[in-house]
Formats: C-alpha cells, sequence, structure tokens
C-alpha cells in the first residue's frame, strides 16, 4: 500500500531571481560571442541556454488547500503541500489534487427497506482527500469510486431499517431517527473509503419517499396510523377529565350519584369530549327512570 510522503519543495523565488539572472547573462554571453563567430563561445552559450530551460521546466505553482504530487519517471516520491512558488527537480512530473472539502448528492436510488417495502433514497456526503498517494494510486479514478460506493452503502443502510416505526420492536427508522442514520451512513462510507485515502466528514439524507408505485396506499396507511394515534390521545384525555369531574363532586358535595347515574353522566361526558362534531344540548324535563 502507498502511503503519503510530504515533501518539502524549494523556494521558488530564489530559483526565479537565479534563472533570471542566469538567463540575462547567458544572453549578453551569446550576443558577444555572435560577431567573433568562435563555434565554441556560440555552442557553449546555446549549450547553457537549453540548460536553463530545462532548470525552468522545475518551478510550479502550488495554490492553496492544493497539494502536487511529485514522480521521478513513474516512481512516487513525495507530495508537496506548502503553498507558493516552488521548485523541484525538472524531472519530475508534478500532478496537481485538490485537497478541498467537497459534496456531491448520490442519485435517487430505488431500493426495499427491512420490511420489504420499495422506497426512493438519497443521500448527501461532504468528503475531502486525506492521503493524496492513496487516492491517486491505491483507486483508478476515485472520484468516481467515491461515487460507486456511496451509492452503494446507502442501498445496503437502507435495506437495515424500516422506513418508518408501527411497532415498539422497531425502535429505529429511516424517517424517525435522522441523527441515528446519519452516523451509520457516515461509518458505512468511510469503510468502504479508508483505503481510498478520502475522509467523510458528513453524510446525511437528502431525499426519502415511497416508491411512485405504492405512495397513495402507504400515505393512506400513515393517515390511518394518525388518526388512531390522535383518537388514542383524546380518549385519555377525556377519561381523566370525566375522572376529574367526579371527583370534583363527590369532595365538594355538589350532588350525590348512584352507580347507574355515574354510568350515565360518563357516557354523557365521553360522547361530548371524543365527538368530531360539537354537540348540541338536549334538556330531560323528566326522570331518568321514568
Amino acid at each position: 500500500m502507498i502511503r503519503e510522503i510530504k515533501r518539502e519543495a524549494q523556494s521558488g523565488l530564489v530559483w526565479l531571481f537565479g534563472l533570471l539572472l542566469a538567463t540575462i547573462a547567458d544572453g549578453i554571453w551569446f550576443a558577444r560571442a555572435v560577431p567573433t563567430e568562435d563555434p565554441w563561445t556560440i555552442g557553449g552559450s546555446v549549450f547553457v541556454f537549453v540548460f536553463l530551460i530545462l532548470l525552468w521546466v522545475g518551478l510550479f505553482v502550488v495554490n492553496p488547500n492544493e497539494a502536487k504530487v511529485l514522480q521521478l519517471f513513474g516512481r512516487y516520491v513525495g507530495t508537496v503541500h506548502e503553498q507558493g512558488l516552488k521548485w523541484a527537480n525538472p524531472f519530475y512530473s508534478k500532478r496537481k489534487i485538490s485537497v478541498r472539502v467537497r459534496n456531491f448528492e448520490t442519485g435517487k436510488i430505488k431500493v426495499n427497506d427491512k420490511r420489504g417495502t420499495p422506497i426512493e433514497i438519497a443521500a448527501v456526503v461532504v468528503w475531502k482527500v486525506v492521503d493524496t498517494a492513496e487516492a491517486l494510486f491505491e483507486v483508478d479514478e476515485f472520484e468516481d469510486y467515491i461515487h460507486v460506493q456511496s451509492e452503494s452503502a446507502v442501498r445496503g443502510m437502507a435495506t437495515d431499517y424500516p422506513y418508518d416505526t408501527y411497532t415498539e420492536d422497531e425502535a429505529i427508522s429511516l424517517t424517525g431517527n435522522l441523527g441515528d442514520i446519519a452516523e451509520r451512513l457516515q461509518k458505512e462510507i468511510q469503510d468502504r473509503l479508508e483505503k481510498a485515502g478520502i475522509k467523510v466528514m458528513e453524510a446525511r439524507i437528502s431525499h426519502l419517499a415511497y416508491a411512485p408505485e405504492i405512495a397513495g396506499p402507504m400515505l393512506q396507511r400513515q393517515q390511518a396510523s394518525a388518526i388512531i394515534a390522535a383518537r388514542q390521545k383524546i380518549v385519555e384525555g377525556a377519561v381523566g377529565m370525566v375522572e376529574t369531574a367526579l371527583d370534583m363532586l363527590n369532595k365538594q358535595n355538589i350532588v350525590h350519584l348512584d352507580e347507574e347515574r355515574k354510568a350515565a353522566m360518563v357516557s354523557n361526558l365521553l360522547v361530548v369530549l371524543c365527538s368530531d362534531r360539537a354537540t348540541q344540548p338536549v334538556l330531560n324535563t323528566g326522570s331518568l327512570y321514568t
């Protein structure tokens, strides 16, 4: 496995100043040698000029949050991270690679969740290169590698959890535990990209929905679950209010009710409190027993 070797390049400003002076001096030498028609002098100035051109090739620029990977005839020799004008062996090939923070969104993937329900899911992955040698030499086209492995991780993670939670046995769902799902997804992608010299800084679900062919029925199921849950809350509240009303009547001795009248009162209160519509009062001028 090829690991990154940090390499310090020589200051390019010093080399730039020296090469400028040497090039000017060689030009003056060539201009003075031409009138003499001395082949050795002219040939010497031309040779020095070619050598200086070769030295000029060694200059290169490293921009902020970029790196230059140096190779000598195919052999990796190091990576320069320090920004500015630098100089290195002219025979080194210098390949630029960005170490900036980057992100991308996976395509919408159609997959079955833990229950086998078809869903559509996509994620946003934030990443950066932390080992330039691994990114360039351990995998082929590391950006494509990141996209493919991230989509594979999203697909694998989606099959391990249900879309939504309907029972207490299912503690984690894709829609109800976004924080836990994001941590799991980040770890899954990081494990797959470790050997490519990539650090996954964040991974979150950006799109999550039922597949179009079942979206309608599943929406009705969600609505029914929501209605049932709301009804349960209403009944719990109504029972509590009835209990409070009976306790207050007993404590304040407002009226004494036998069990049959209590049952009638409870029935009326529950109807009033649990009804979807406003109730219409009916005055009973007779007796409960006639």
